[in-house]
């Protein structure tokens, strides 16, 4: 059994912006809907999702893509106190953001590999499988 992917906030704004990395989110989705596996996102992960489009490109737009969540086979992991506790650990221990901490935490507690292309997840390759696009 593969293991349960996460998804950063950094490769889904590749993929609805249409840029580089793109098309490794994309095959992530297909495959997921395909095997019926395990692809998840923090809610935490998701607002911030929001927030950035809706800076960059509206909020209209921002709607759209939270919209268009719901018919992809992601998983929204809620947002419990053991997480959060979890998140906030890690935030003490290291200089990542408190959305990223709450990705990190969430891809040690499933056991996922954790997909990223932000830079500031290499401090934390040695606590977790990170893919890289």
């Amino acid at each position: 059994m593969n293991p349960a992917i996460l998804l950063d906030t950094y490769p889904l704004v590749k993929f609805f912006k249409g840029e580089s990395g793109a098309e490794r989110v994309r095959a992530l989705l297909l495959e997921s809907r395909r095997t019926h596996g395990r692809l998840l996102m923090t809610e935490i992960n998701a607002g911030e999702l929001y927030y950035i489009v809706a800076r960059r490109m509206g909020s209209e737009r921002a709607e759209e893509i939270l919209a268009s969540l719901s018919t992809v086979p992601v998983t929204l992991l809620p947002t419990t106190w053991e997480l959060t506790l979890a998140a906030a650990r890690l935030k003490d221990e290291r200089s990542l953001s408190y959305a990223d901490c709450f990705a990190l935490a969430a891809a040690i507690s499933e056991g996922a590999v954790l997909v990223t292309g932000d830079p500031e997840f290499k401090q934390a390759e040695r606590l977790v499988k990170i893919e890289w696009v």
